[in-house]
């Protein structure tokens, strides 16, 4: 396996990092063959990138036989579309080093973390279009093929995450604008790949009320959503496993490891079988 990074400089001179975990090809299995590969963009509430859900999250897909790549993008001071434009860019570099990558640039999917989802979801759905575009972006060109979601940040409404919106937009933190361009649910439309999402029914720091409106807005756009609803655990789960646990072994839920065979699975139903 190729370990490399690569720094990506943001629009406010901000430096993110695009870390990559590419498989190596074998004379012994076919030197062209190209893989579906998966970017892991962790959550942090827009203050910082977690490592619970960075490279433990990346060596799942590794070993599922994808291509996985972590972005540490930018957060707060940085403000939006610091963070969408490097994940954009990301996106970029990985389709653009496809043959030396090994990578598949079809199949490219996106898993996101908490607020790392939202970010995720604007760089997949149409939310940020405009924004891309003023930075020199086609976004249809980087926009994933498959959204995978992690207890999202998704809607600015009443269930809200507000400290992630705090973070990401500053000053405008409270404009009725801004944030109604940052609520996900409201940008689902023909163009949002298909999604596969989970949650815990008891999360009391971004409410699952997130994910259900995500789902409905997928049914309503006609939009491919595989969702599962477990029954207990908190936010920031990871895993759900004692290596990725914080604050002990209270956090450990066994309910939810079940999560990246199920993503892995359906990954492979969505590109053909490809990721298996």
């Amino acid at each position: 396996m190729r370990y490399f990074e690569r720094a990506i400089t943001g629009i406010d001179g901000s430096e993110a990092l695009l870390v990559g975990y590419c498989i190596d090809n074998s004379p012994e299995v076919d030197p062209n063959r190209r893989r579906p590969s998966v970017l892991v963009v962790p959550g942090g509430g827009y203050a910082m990138t977690s490592d619970r859900e960075a490279e433990p999250i990346a060596l799942k897909f590794v070993a599922a036989g994808c291509n996985a790549f972590v972005l540490r993008y930018s957060v707060a001071p940085s403000l939006y579309p610091t963070a969408l434009v490097e994940a954009a860019e990301a996106m970029r570099l990985i389709r653009a080093n496809a043959d030396e990558w090994h990578v598949d640039p079809g199949k490219v999917a996106v898993i996101g973390f908490s607020a790392g989802g939202h970010l995720a979801a604007n760089l997949a759905t149409t939310a940020g279009d405009d924004d891309l575009r003023a930075q020199g972006y086609d976004p249809d060109a980087v926009r994933p093929n498959a959204l995978m979601l992690a207890y999202p940040v998704v809607t600015s409404g009443p269930f809200a995450h507000r400290g992630s919106f705090e973070m990401v937009l500053g000053e405008r933190q409270n404009d009725p604008a801004a944030l109604e361009a940052l609520s996900i649910e409201k940008h689902i439309d023909a163009k949002t790949p298909p999604v596969f999402v989970w949650h815990t029914m008891t999360d009391d720091t971004v409410p699952v009320e997130n994910t259900l409106l995500l789902i409905q807005a997928c049914k309503a756009a006609g939009v491919s959503v595989e969702a599962h609803l477990f029954p207990e655990g908190g936010h920031g789960l990871a895993l759900g496993t004692e290596e990725t646990a914080w604050g002990g072994q209270g956090n450990v839920f066994p309910c939810v490891q079940v999560w990246p065979t199920l993503a892995a699975d359906w990954l492979a139903r969505t590109f053909d079988g490809a990721a298996r």
